[in-house]
This record gives C-alpha cells, structure tokens and sequence, in this order.
C-alpha cells in the first residue's frame, strides 16, 4: 500500500503524515534542496514564503473554523503551527523557519515516510499518486502534466511577498506596540503617519518602477495578496481603508487614532524579525527601500529580505476533480495543496489532510468519510470540485460556500459564530470516524 507523494509543502506534508499515521507506507519526493523554487530559500519542509501568518483563530473568521476542524482531527501543520506560534493579537502567525524545521523533523522521523530527494519528472506508473507540487511546479513536471490533463490543465495568477526588516532598525520614538482592539498583548509594531506624510508616500508608492515580469498586469493578481502598489493605484484612501486602517489604533503620544498606520508584525520567535503587514510588493529592490523608507518610523529600515512577486499556476479543477482531490478520470492519482484553486496555507494543508486521510480509507477498504459543506473542510472540497462553476478562480474558505443557518441570527460575528458551532458539532461526530486508523 505505498502512496507517493510529490511535494513536501504544506499540503504534502499534511498528506504524508495522514497517509503514515493510519499506516500506509509514503514515498514523500521533495526537489529541495537540489532545486528551489524562486518563492523559497530554504531546505526545509512546509517553507511560508508569503508570510508567517496563518490568519485568523477566531471562530467568527471561516479560516478561524478551518482550523479548529483540523486541530480537532489530528492535522500536522496545525499542532506544529500551535508549537511555534508568536504572538499577534487574534492572528495566528509562527516563528517562519521554527515551524518548517519542526514539520521537517516531524516528517523525516516517521518510520513509515521515506524522504526521496530530487526533482520529480514523471509520475510513477503504478501505485497511488499525489501531486502536491504546489502552484510553482517545475517546468518538466507541468509539461509532463500537461500531457496527461489536456486542455483543462492549468490557468495562473500572480502572488508577491511582503518584505523583512529587522526589529532594532525600527525608530521606536516614532512607533509604540500594540494590537487593534486591544487583542493580544502588544503584538504589533504601529508606525503613524500624517495626513501629509501618508499623501507624499501614497503619490510615491503609485508612480515607483516596478519590477519586469513577464506577462503580468494588475488584473491577474489575487486579491488575497494584491500587491500594495497595484492596491494603491485603485485610489488614494484605498489603503487607508485596507491594511493602513487606523480603526481600533489610537496612538499614545496624541491619544488619537493616526491618519493610517503600518503595522509591523513580529515574524520570528526571538522578535528580532518582523513583516510589514499587506505591504506585497513587486517593486524593484531599490524603489522598496526608498519608497517604504518614507513610513517615518522606517527612516533607517534595515531590510533584511525583499518583497518578490511570483506566478501562480492552478488546475481547472471542476473539470478535472472530484470532491475528495481525486482525478476524475484516473482516480489512483489526486492533486493537493494551492494548485487545486484552494488559496491559502490552512487551506491547502487542509486539501492535503483530506486527501491523505480518504486516500488511506480507499486502500484499506472502507468508504470515504462525508464532510459536508456545512463544515469547513467539506466545503472546499465541494467548491473546487463543483462542475458548475464558472471562470473558475482561487478561492480562500469563506462563510460564503458554507450553507446558511436555518433561523435568524443578529449581527455578523454573531451569526458567523453559530455557523462554526454548528460545523464542530458534526466534526465532533465525525471524529471517531476519521481517527479509525
């Protein structure tokens, strides 16, 4: 019963661990070190290349939900996440190379995961696949998926980084820590700007040279990681409104709230690392230190890594996938992770934990275990698998495509809270069911 898996990101790690837990022998292939991608720079498993945040853990947030379901069902990435988390109000963010070392670790010293290292070119001929390689496959792998996918195979957006800066190069007269709404103890990094310095910064921010990348333009990026400058062009007080929004900040020196705010949020556990929060970027190195230089507490910024932007492929998937990942027309192979049209790291870690869970039933005889859509992770499955979809595109978890209550809830945060009891309550019945092992 060996199941290969190629990819060792967030999704193939969570597969393999999944697939081995319940004791079927995993063949995990992972190109690194031998090959990186242009988004990852490390050796490690399950690298966060965008940013160190695992968004929201509250469960009036789908993502908040997302997580609790996997938690509650034995995931890798969350309980390795949990281990190395840093602090940042109602987020869940981790210490970046802390949470890779402890998945790689987790990964190579299961007794039933075998780590192949190597560029993978061709998918084995026999036995249970996954394709895990992420939305950055290399070049000889999607040709070779091209050919067994026909036409529907991939589309593609563009995804950025936001840049690094070191903690002690931040100008602390001109900045103070603490979180919007007072969540978290002092998480963040606030760094205040004018009416007139935000005006002088935005007007920079939209006119600075952007990096070349073949092909792109501001319509083909994710909204979920648009970079800041494409968001700035929409208009000046867009960022204002979005992540330089000063609601719920009020700084201690005025004791009002500031025009916008940077927030800076912490990306190691030493603190001595943090991320400039929304602040995706395609801009040339040069234009990224004197354009974000401006933010007044940033004057002498150190920047220790900068923004980058990188092309995105995904599959058609409701042309291609079931609701369990598997390919419809050859069911021994299943694709997990971003490249399914999930957007985010939960949400990949999830596709990867159903497939690696519903592959090793299959195996071993037993029927597929049913998520419904009334839950989280039922409803991604649903979502990238429905045939009805039309112009398909990525998709982070939302309460959108999961079913309405059947009464009447005042307030959103209200109403969004009963929609995640209600889905604990039937991943609670489901438990026993998934830990069957």
């Amino acid at each position: 019963m060996d199941v290969t898996v190629i990819g060792a990101g967030l999704a193939g790690s969570e597969c393999a661990w999944q697939l081995a837990e319940r004791g079927v022998d995993v063949v995990l292939c992972e190109m690194k070190p031998e090959k990186k991608t242009p988004a990852h720079t490390t050796e490690y498993f399950a690298e966060l290349c965008c940013s160190n945040s695992l968004r929201s853990d509250q469960l009036e947030n789908a993502v908040g939900l997302l997580k609790e379901e996997l938690r509650a069902l034995g995931s890798l990435i969350l309980s390795c996440a949990d281990a190395t988390r840093v602090e940042a109000g109602g987020a869940l963010a981790v210490d970046r190379s802390g949470f890779a070392r402890l998945v790689t670790d987790r990964i190579r010293s299961h007794p039933r995961i075998t780590v192949r290292e190597g560029e993978v070119t061709e998918l084995p001929e026999t036995g249970d696949v996954v394709v895990a390689s992420g939305p950055l496959t290399s070049d000889l792998l999607a040709e070779r998926l091209q050919t067994l996918l026909g036409e529907h195979t991939a589309l593609h957006f563009y995804d950025a980084a936001a840049p690094l800066i070191s903690v002690s190069s931040v100008d602390m007269e001109l900045a103070w820590r603490g979180s919007r709404y007072d969540r978290g103890t002092a998480d963040y990094i606030n760094c205040p700007m004018t009416e007139s310095q935000y005006g002088d910064f935005w007007t920079e921010l939209t006119t600075a040279q952007a990096a070349e990348v073949h092909g792109f333009d501001d319509s083909q990026v994710f909204e979920g990681c648009m970079p800041v400058e494409v968001m700035a062009r929409r208009g000046r007080d867009t960022l204002r409104y979005g992540p330089l929004k000063p609601r719920g900040l009020r700084d201690p020196g005025t004791g009002r709230e500031p025009y916008a705010v940077v927030q800076l949020r912490m990306d190691n556990a030493a603190g001595s690392v943090c991320n400039l929060v929304g602040f995706q970027t395609h801009l040339r190195f040069p234009e990224q230190k004197r354009v974000f230089s401006m933010i007044p507490a940033l004057h002498d910024a150190e920047f220790l890594r900068y923004g980058v932007m990188h092309r995105n492929t995904f599959l058609d998937s409701p042309r291609l996938l079931n609701r369990y990942y598997q390919l419809r027309s050859d069911p021994r192979i299943s694709f997990a992770g971003q490249m399914t049209g999930v957007e985010g790291y939960v949400e990949s870690a999830a596709s990867g934990f159903l497939v690696g869970v519903e592959t090793a039933r299959r195996l071993q005889g037993k029927t597929p275990v049913d998520f419904p859509r009334e839950t989280a992770i039922g409803a991604l499955g649903l979502y990238i698998s429905n045939p009805g979809v039309t112009a398909f595109q990525p998709m982070n978890i939302n309460f959108g495509i999961i079913p309405p209550l059947d009464h009447r809830v005042r307030g959103k945060r209200n109403k969004n809270a009963e929609l995640s009891a209600r889905s604990l309550e039937i991943i609670d019945q489901l438990r026993p069911e998934v830990l069957d092992r």
